[in-house]
């Protein structure tokens, strides 16, 4: 080998060498354009993710993009700007309609919607709402809420006049007085409990669980999720490190929450939202995804959907949601 020849050798050498030893700084991470809603049982696993560089450590870039209420998540998920969402209950809709493909799941919204009444407008039980006015966001979380509560008080859900609103909408027709009744979900039970001292909580979703249970979590858009599976595979195992750690150290995990993401919110109210909702381990939910725990329960809020916008032919469960990706992510 004469001196050029060693010089260009070692020279590839070397930089093969430095390739290989600078990982994770020189690689490009993959970026992910995720919808999702500003409440703990949404994006409490989002943002503990995203502090803890759980996300970061399987090479994902995660784009976030806040929104009001999971319609509006859809919408822009079945429009292209985003890949995947997080929401609640309206997880059970649109996939429904052929519209996302459901992968993960996050919680059971236990006691997150709740029905709030006036007494001063001579509401005080189930039989007063009769001929009432209540307001909501239809086709959420809180809808889905409000005609189970009706149908177990034995009150048509025909019986009572539903105005349909955004929630921060709703809540505030409520408080000025317009409405004497909402069905919300946290955190907004907090600004009316504060603005209406006289308000009272007539019930919340605690009362029909496990029957009747509402859950949340993610959907990608169709022509994502099939040629995308390995970084949905990334997303989910940095959700699952920030799943377990908020399971496992619940109060320091909500602390860190508040402090980096809610401030405006105290510390009380950040851990009531959070015992308004249930979790698992992500190895305690792969039982929940293997014995159709899951597709069930997402197929009685598509039950309630589809009858409720009149649609006979659907997509059912067992059809757009995939716990396989899970399952085989998950050992």
């Amino acid at each position: 080998m004469d001196r050029r020849q060693f010089l260009t050798t070692t020279a590839g050498l070397a930089l093969s060498t430095f390739t290989a030893s600078a990982p994770a700084i020189a690689q490009a991470k993959t970026k992910v354009r995720v919808g999702y809603l500003h409440t703990v049982a949404v994006d409490g696993q989002i943002w503990t993710g995203m502090d803890r560089g759980s996300f970061e450590k399987q090479g994902l870039d995660l784009e976030l993009r806040q929104f009001n209420t999971g319609l509006e998540i859809f919408q822009a998920l079945i429009g292209g700007s985003l890949d995947v969402l997080a929401t609640g209950a309206v997880l059970s809709n649109f996939p429904a309609r052929g519209q996302g493909k459901v992968f993960l799941i996050n919680d059971i919204e236990v006691a997150t919607a709740q029905l709030w009444v006036r007494g001063d407008q001579g509401i005080k039980s189930f039989a007063d709402l009769k001929g009432k006015r209540i307001a909501t966001a239809t086709g959420t979380t809180a809808h889905v809420f409000l005609d189970t509560a009706l149908r177990a008080n034995k009150v048509d859900p025909k019986e009572v006049e539903l105005v349909n609103q955004t929630m921060p909408a709703a809540v505030t027709a409520f408080i000025s007085g317009a409405v004497p009744a909402v069905a919300l979900w946290v955190p907004f039970n907090v600004t009316v409990r504060d603005k209406v001292p006289g308000a009272t909580m007539l019930a919340d979703a605690s009362a029909y669980y496990p029957k009747a249970a509402i859950i949340g979590g993610w959907a990608a858009a169709n022509d994502y999720y099939e040629p995308n599976k390995e970084t949905l595979a990334k997303l989910i195992r940095g959700w699952a490190d920030a799943n377990d750690y908020i399971v496992a150290n619940s109060n320091e995990a909500m602390e860190k929450l508040q402090k980096g993401h809610y401030s405006q919110t105290p510390l009380s109210d950040i851990n009531e939202s959070f015992k308004a909702q249930k979790m698992f381990t992500s190895k305690d939910w792969k039982r929940m995804y293997s014995d159709g725990t899951v597709t069930n329960w997402l197929q009685q809020s598509t039950d309630f959907f589809m009858a409720n916008a009149g649609i006979k032919d659907f997509t059912p469960a067992s059809k757009y949601f995939d716990p396989g990706l899970y399952l085989k992510t998950i050992a």
